[in-house]
């Protein structure tokens, strides 16, 4: 009986209009609760109303997710600013009504729709429900939807938009972030990931159309309708044919004495990398068998970044030395990133950086190029792009070799979109990247693969063993001849946007109001360039050639000793990063210096301009 009295009473509370003292609340709750049909999630809202959290309730019901450089991105769970079954299916309408409008054929060309391999338990959520009711929403309005059977890695998603001809496509993932998130990343019909306005106007129709339709929760579909494809044979065979394209080597990689690691990070890229192997000629790289197949956990690491450096790498580095391998490869969970460790003479392992590993890279692909242009090509012709954060160094060597660099903003989002327009005028783009290890070759796809990176990089490897010249001393001499590029890049953790906010406005108003500083501690700066407010003091009319990003926080100082700093919001963290390069000319050669000279100028710039004890700041933890 009592129990009884209980769930009426639970059952009253639930569906009685709400009444916490905030009438949006109450609007969002009742929402919220009509809603969601996954169990979970609703059950995580009804425990935080039975308790009364309202400041919670609040915080997960009242805000809806921002597009950032990498598409939708929160945590998984309950609430319209995590992501969930029900802010997919909201995501996905407001998707289709802009598709719609858009796209006079949309349901003849249809849709692209990946995923990886993260979930949640609690929330009853992982990447592939995510990648149903995605595909659900779309199938149910008559939309052709090519959804992958299995999970892919996201580089697969735009190059099948591109292939197959498709309107758009989405891929759920998010990344290397840690394991309680997740993201929705959307691609347009060019292959790039979207830029403004579509990002805006998306948004809007969201908001539209956030009651789910009839038929969009009917996962189903993805079974029972014949408008549903699966791409993935089919995709994957084009993928690695065309990876041909950029071997060059393939007979001098079947001999190779080399052995390679490779650590997929709990992900989706053991299968895709061995593949890329075969087609390359080389034997099977050695996988790391605790991180070889998917665990959402990705209980291995503290923390599912390649990036991180040595310290998540491991079980790789000690697996390579037991297998007297040279060189370990670490694909980040989703495969768009490379990161690449070598053995030295010493013993100690060298981790490449992203700046490092792009100066191999830029020096490679110019280098394969010239051994097989023919006879007519023209240098002039040949582009490399790189973010604005990202070294200058293939600005140097488009110097002095005759091609052209260009800079985005940063987010591959930028140089994706960017490609395109130069492929659409005839141009050549070799090589593109961002100092966050993510790495294009070719023009295959339109977005970072650490795929087609990772194979390029044994590549590279296998030729320059001919010579008994090791990567890290090939990285030398590019240095030796195009100047040596030092860089630094780290970042602080800040979980409150309003210091966030403050920290960069006031050095917007630094010695007196809309003046920035002259010095940062003793270093004069040269010049100043905000693209979040669209001023560049180095253009005669003072306005940023990039353009004007609003919705995130980035100011970079060119100072007269040569260095070039950044500091910006992660479009994806709550964190504020840094990047500093000292750009010396070929005859600097003194490394020691320029490394003493950058090093002094970083503490100057964080202890002037980010102030973290002041802040709050949290240092990044190694």
């Amino acid at each position: 009986m009592a129990e009884n009295a209980e769930g009426d009473l639970n059952s009253n509370l639930l569906h009685a209009p709400y009444h916490t003292g905030d009438p949006q609340l109450d609007t969002a709750i009742g929402q919220w609760l009509r809603w969601d049909k996954n169990p979970k999630t609703k059950e995580q809202i009804e425990n935080l109303l039975r308790n009364g959290m309202n400041k919670e309730l609040r915080d997960r019901l009242c805000c809806r997710m921002t597009f950032g450089t990498a598409g939708l991105r929160s945590a998984m769970g309950a609430g319209f600013c995590y992501i969930n079954d029900l802010t997919v299916i909201q995501s996905t309408q407001g998707m289709y009504k802009y598709l719609e409008r858009c796209f006079s054929d949309f349901k003849q060309r249809g849709f692209v729709v990946g995923y990886d391999t993260r979930g949640q338990v609690t929330s009853s959520c992982s990447s592939q429900r995510l990648a149903k009711l995605t595909a659900a929403v779309l199938l149910a309005k008559d939309v052709p939807v090519y959804l992958f059977s299995r999970y892919v890695p996201t580089p697969f998603v735009p190059y099948a938009v591109q292939e197959l001809k498709a309107v758009a496509g989405v891929m759920i993932t998010a990344s290397h972030n840690r394991k309680e998130d997740n993201g929705y990343k959307v691609y347009w019909e060019n292959g790039a990931q979207i830029t403004s306005p579509h990002d805006k106007e998306i948004l809007k129709c969201i908001e539209e159309c956030v009651e789910p339709w009839n038929g969009s929760w009917n996962d189903n579909l993805v079974d029972t309708s014949p408008l549903k494809r699966d791409p993935l044979q089919d995709i994957c065979r084009r993928y690695m044919e065309d990876l041909k394209k950029i071997c060059f080597y393939r007979e001098l990689n079947s001999k190779t004495t080399l052995k390679f690691v490779h650590t997929s990070f709990h992900g989706v890229g053991h299968d895709y990398v061995q593949l890329a192997f075969q087609v390359f000629g080389f034997k099977p790289p050695i996988p790391v068998p605790e991180q070889k197949d998917p665990d959402p956990d990705f209980s291995t690491v503290k923390c599912p970044n390649p990036e991180e450096g040595e310290s998540v790498l491991e079980l790789s580095l000690r697996l390579a030395e037991k297998e007297n391998a040279r060189i370990v490869l670490a694909t980040d969970p989703d495969a768009d990133r490379l990161a690449v460790a070598e053995l030295q003479e010493n013993g100690d392992w060298k981790v490449f950086t992203g700046n490092e590993l792009a100066a191999l890279f830029g020096w490679w692909m110019f280098d394969c190029w010239k051994k097989n242009k023919s006879r007519n090509a023209d240098a002039k012709n040949i582009y490399m792009l790189a973010t604005t954060v990202s070294s200058k160094i293939l600005k140097a060597i488009a110097l002095k070799e005759g091609f052209h660099f260009e800079e985005t903003l940063p987010g591959f989002k930028w140089i994706g979109s960017r490609i395109k327009n130069l492929l659409e005028n005839g141009k050549e783009v070799l090589f593109a990247f961002e100092e966050s290890i993510g790495f294009l070759c070719g023009t295959s796809v339109l977005d970072k693969d650490g795929v087609s990176a990772a194979v390029v990089v044994a590549e590279m490897a296998s030729y320059l063993e001919t010579m008994n010249i090791t990567l890290k001393q090939q990285l030398i001499k590019v240095y030796e001849k195009y100047g040596y590029h030092i860089s630094k890049t780290s970042y602080f953790l800040c979980y409150d946007p309003t210091t966030i906010k403050s920290i960069f406005e006031r050095l917007r108003n630094f010695d007196s109001p809309k003046e920035y500083p002259k010095f940062c501690g003793t270093f004069a700066i040269l010049h100043i360039r905000d693209v979040t407010t669209g001023y560049d003091s180095s253009q005669p009319n003072k306005k940023s050639v990039l353009p004007v990003s609003k919705n995130s926080q980035m100011i970079t100082f060119t100072f007269q000793n040569g260095c070039v700093a950044t500091l910006r919001t992660s479009g994806t963290e709550p964190k504020i990063k840094y990047y500093a390069e000292m750009c010396a000319s070929p005859d600097q050669s003194d490394t020691a210096l320029l490394e003493e000279e950058l090093k002094k100028l970083i503490e100057a710039l964080i202890e002037n301009f980010l102030e973290p004890s002041k802040n709050g700041l949290t240092w990044r933890s190694v």
